[in-house]
């Protein structure tokens, strides 16, 4: 029985070619397209509550109010849309964009319950501002508290 020095590093060496071999067959737009399919963009959210209802502000620029759907529960408001990009190609046939286009789809779970037939909603400059009244009952609601 012969003995076989091991050598660790020729293996990681030996992982890295094949690595490196896996990488130069897929070409670079394969692999930005790919990549691009996996970005997505999601709205900022800002929320404040009052005593009568919850204000809920979301920055979604670049859309037309047509193009987002929003749906308000008693506990949860979704909202989605899609960014969609414009086909460009300058002079020397190259484009670079940092926007992100795709679907988006963000689920806000709300501190209390609502009345979601009666919201109002605006959408101005780039930022959705929804206004949630609360159920009369959450309006209602005292929680009497004992010191021990």
């Amino acid at each position: 029985m012969a003995l076989v020095r091991w050598e660790p590093f020729r293996e990681i060496d030996s992982l890295q070619k094949e690595m490196n071999r896996l990488f130069n067959t897929l070409s670079p737009s394969e692999l930005i397209a790919k990549d691009f399919e996996k970005l997505s963009f999601v709205p900022a959210a800002e929320m404040s509550e009052t005593p009568e209802a919850i204000d809920l502000k979301l920055e979604i620029p670049g859309l037309d109010a047509k193009d987002l759907d929003v749906e308000v529960k008693v506990d949860s408001v979704s909202i989605k849309g899609e960014r969609k990009s414009e086909e460009k190609t300058e002079e020397n046939g190259m484009t670079r964009t940092e926007f992100r286009y795709g679907k988006f789809h963000r689920v806000i779970p709300l501190p209390t319950r609502v009345e979601n037939n009666n919201v109002t909603a605006e959408y101005k400059d780039g930022i959705l501002h929804l206004i949630l009244p609360k159920a009369v009952e959450e309006r209602n609601k005292v929680v009497k508290v004992n010191i021990g």
